[in-house]
């Protein structure tokens, strides 16, 4: 099988030739460029250069030769947008390793720390020298109350996530824009055989987190539930907008287009599923079924953390893959999740546990992890490999080939 092959046939609940590997597709299935630097060192690897393309996360590209050797199955739209060297300026990672970082970014070093600072002067974040992150600084609408929200898709701009944009993203709003993106698909879909994602968004709980801050929005949702409502139908018209020629230029070529909304804690849900039915289960639904309307890509959904409660209403609102299913948060164990959902949705992730062994265990510990979970999840198909969530930067070198060689190790 090709990877899109691959890739096609777990999604459709059918067991392929192995168990189709991620690496990359999404901002949230990746590596750290920390660690990827370090991976390159370990294994003698001097060419080619780490670019940072996700700067809130540092994230980096895999290059061809990380696709190659540990098999990876699908890619990121995103990273054919990553090709002119213009874009790209040199920069030192938190260790001192060199990096490429987006040249489209404002970053400038105050006192100790680096901010990115929008065009209107407004610091949107920020990285301490003690972190390997970008931390959210400015909220636009905290504190804030309006009767409507008809400049919304300007005041989202001034938000972190938004502004500081995947290389595709960038170049939303320029006049060919859908057309490029039309051409950059084609050209992925023809030339590879790898399956083609497409990072979206849609996120509406998060978002009125991005722009109120944690605290105020859940509150807001209590206190204020219809200016809050009023803010989300606003979100859905936009994203509905956006999806309308999005969907119309790369439909026959991208197989899966990402959505995002964190709903869970390590303990559990974030709010309660009865609000969730109520407020989000609707707007979630009126996005996810324009696509599968309008479309012939499947919906993958990364919600982070305690989401078991939620997945009913999840494949019912149109989600055909979850992610990043965080095994160790409450009530996500393997066995319970494939046993229950396993027949109406694909578990995108839940390969190995990020937070402790991938982290911090020995390399015989997170190959037997990998196999363990592997053998769990892939019966029937229904299932790509993906840590849970990115490879962070501490993650030792030995840790990640000992994680691919035991997937690539698998057969059905």
């Amino acid at each position: 099988m090709t990877p899109r092959e691959r890739v096609l046939t777990t999604i459709n609940h059918k067991e392929p030739d192995k168990v189709p590997v991620d690496c990359g597709a999404m901002r949230s299935t990746g590596i750290m460029g920390v660690a990827y630097n370090k991976l390159k060192k370990y294994l003698g690897i001097k060419e080619g250069e780490t670019k940072i393309y996700d700067m809130v996360q540092q994230l980096a590209i895999p290059e061809q030769w990380y696709l190659d050797r540990y098999q990876i199955d699908v890619i990121d739209l995103a990273r054919s947008f990553a090709d002119n060297p213009n874009d790209w300026v040199n920069w030192k990672l938190p260790d001192g390793s060199d990096a490429k970082v987006p040249a489209w970014l404002h970053i400038e070093k105050r006192n100790s720390s680096y901010v990115c600072v929008n065009e209107e002067g407004e610091v949107l974040a920020e990285m301490p020298s003690s972190s390997y992150y970008f931390d959210q600084k400015l909220w636009p609408l905290m504190g804030t109350h309006k009767k409507n929200f008809d400049d919304l898709e300007e005041i989202l701009n001034h938000q972190m996530w938004a502004y500081m944009a995947d290389p595709l993203w960038k170049n939303f709003g320029q006049p060919d824009f859908y057309e490029r993106l039309r051409e950059k698909a084609k050209k992925l879909y023809e030339e590879t055989d790898y399956a083609i994602m497409i990072g979206f968004g849609g996120n509406l709980f998060e978002t009125g987190q991005f722009l109120y801050r944690t605290d105020e929005f859940l509150v807001n949702l209590i206190t204020e539930r219809k200016e809050m409502e009023k803010m989300l139908d606003k979100l859905v018209e936009i994203y509905l907008s956006r999806l309308e020629p999005l969907l119309k230029a790369i439909s026959p070529y991208v197989q899966i287009i990402q959505m995002g909304d964190d709903l869970g804690t390590q303990s559990g849900p974030m709010i309660s599923p009865k609000l969730y039915r109520e407020i989000f289960y609707p707007r979630h639904k009126k996005i996810y079924q324009y696509v599968k309307k309008n479309s012939n890509m499947y919906v993958f959904l990364h919600s982070c953390g305690a989401v078991s409660e939620f997945i009913p209403d999840l494949i019912e609102a149109g989600v055909d893959i979850l992610n990043p299913v965080q095994i160790s948060a409450e009530g996500m164990q393997p066995e319970r999740l494939k046993r229950e959902f396993g027949k109406d949705i694909v578990f995108w992730g839940g390969g190995v546990d990020t937070q402790h062994t991938l982290f911090r265990g020995t390399p015989k510990q997170v190959k037997d992890e990998v196999k363990r979970n592997t053998e769990i999840f892939m019966k029937d198909g229904g299932f790509v490999f993906n840590q849970v969530h990115n490879i962070l930067a501490e993650v030792p070198p030995e840790n990640i080939v000992a994680m691919y060689e035991a997937i690539n190790e698998m057969q059905y």
